[in-house]
């Protein structure tokens, strides 16, 4: 195998743990691109963090990527991106012609990229393909005040998440629970006198616990065959108001059935690299509906390699050494978590405590970035004071 150099687009969570895969599968450091220098990524010894002014605009963005290339291409046979971030994905895709001639590149097509980056455009191919949603209203920019088809409370967020990202405002959140028309029309109002434009997304609210929740994250090689399947049962969520829905603490769970209708999307549409889904049991129905998928690994994709199915494997398998790979589903029982297991343990439900305290006992589980090859005196306070973070600033009180 050539010599070659793991590019991540981004410095956060999702960065560190693609670059802890590379250097627990293959001992490479990596080297991470970004706009800003995110806490995951800083004083390691596994990641090189760059950071350039205005990386998250396109032309910044193709300027210091051949700035990179000149710089390493001598040195390491190749150079592969991976995408980590909504805005670096799309930059990818539509760039992919000029990359690929410099760059390792798996990525979707634009067109298929058009389809899919969008809720409402996901959930038109979810009719065609048979995968369940939830009820949905389109609120655009024209047509503020509209009477919805279902009842209060709902939810709210933005129909186009890499443009919404990049917009910000007084008391923005990444999804919003509305419990009035008057609660609805002032939020609307609060989005769009930002420099957002794209349509919003009214959802019916699906009543569950956090463990309703499922992250479903997915490898599609080159030849648009599935090759890796990972489903997790989410046990609990942050509810910050800029972190909302961001998962804290997984359990992998085996459904085939789930992965059997999401292998046919995928493959039906002729799929290539990441993708993460995200879904919800609906109880009235018995039916998971799906919220989403981002054309990249998730941000608490480090589930996946933690339980024994290392992300950066696929890549390089399929991409630099090109060798075949036949699709592998996880059925390993396993626990990430995102936050200390004390205070997991007090806010987690009940029924999950004697699981979680088995698997710890039994070593059978991991947290991003507690990372043993990756130690010294900067990252154990960072990480201290990340966990600091969850016990005293984000109101975690009795059960969730």
């Amino acid at each position: 195998m050539g010599k070659f150099l793991p590019i991540l687009l981004g410095t956060d969570l999702n960065a560190y743990g693609m670059a802890r895969a590379f250097h627990e599968e293959y001992g490479v450091k990596s080297l991470a691109l970004g706009e800003f220098s995110l806490i995951p990524t800083r004083h390691s010894s596994i990641v090189e963090v760059r950071i350039f002014a205005d990386f998250g605009t396109q032309q910044s963005f193709l300027e210091n990527l051949n700035v990179i290339y000149e710089e390493y291409h001598k040195k390491f046979s190749k150079l592969l991106l991976v995408a980590c971030g909504d805005n670096y994905v799309e930059f990818v895709v539509k760039n992919k012609k000029i990359l690929e001639k410099r760059f390792v590149v798996s990525c979707v097509s634009e067109e298929l990229f058009t389809k899919l980056a969008t809720k409402l455009n996901f959930y038109k191919a979810c009719e065609q393909f048979g995968l369940d949603y939830p009820i949905t209203h389109i609120i655009t920019k024209k047509e503020i005040n509209v009477e919805l088809p279902f009842a209060f409370p709902v939810v709210l967020k933005a129909d186009d998440s890499a443009k919404y990202t990049r917009c910000k405002f007084v008391g923005q959140k990444k999804t919003f629970f509305i419990e009035s028309k008057a609660d609805l029309t002032h939020t609307i109002e609060c989005i769009y006198k930002s420099a957002y434009d794209g349509d919003l997304v009214v959802q019916e609210m699906i009543t569950g616990t956090d463990d309703t929740m499922r992250v479903l994250n997915c490898y599609v090689g080159k030849d648009s065959k599935v090759k890796l399947m990972c489903l997790g049962q989410v046990l609990l969520e942050d509810k910050a108001p800029q972190t909302v829905g961001n998962y804290l603490a997984i359990i992998n769970e085996y459904q085939p059935e789930i992965c059997e209708k999401v292998k046919l999307f995928l493959e039906s549409l002729g799929y290539m690299g990441f993708a993460n889904f995200d879904m919800k049991f609906d109880s009235r129905d018995g039916k998971f509906k799906f919220f989403e998928i981002n054309l990249r690994q998730g941000r608490s994709s480090f589930f996946v390699t933690g339980s024994g199915f290392n992300l950066a494997k696929y890549l390089v398998k399929d991409w630099i050494l090109e060798e075949p790979l036949s699709i592998e589903i996880s059925n390993t029982e396993h626990l990430w978590l995102g936050l200390p297991k004390k205070l997991l343990m007090k806010n987690v439900n009940e029924y999950y405590k004697g699981k979680i305290k088995k698997l710890v006992a039994g070593d059978r589980f991991c947290s991003t970035l507690s990372y043993k090859k990756d130690r010294n005196f900067f990252r154990f306070l960072q990480n201290a004071r990340i966990s600091g973070r969850y016990w005293f600033k984000r109101g975690w009180e009795g059960k969730v």
